[in-house]
């Protein structure tokens, strides 16, 4: 019986050491993702601006 506890220990111990790395991993790539998206959405907010910008000098211009 004790055996059989020891092993299921040593199994849930190797599990749970598994799911933290897995976890870490994860949000790793999380934080990777919100940089990406954080570039894009302000990559996004500069070209909206730019196309503003161009869309009142065309009125301007009359064209």
């Amino acid at each position: 019986m004790k055996e059989q506890l020891e092993k299921r220990l040593g199994e849930l111990k190797a599990e749970f050491e598994s799911g933290q790395k897995t976890l870490a991993e994860l949000e790793a790539r999380a934080e990777n993702i919100r940089t990406v998206l954080h570039r894009i959405s302000g990559a996004i907010q500069v070209l909206e601006e730019e196309l503003a910008k161009a869309g009142h000098g065309q009125n301007e211009d009359g064209n």
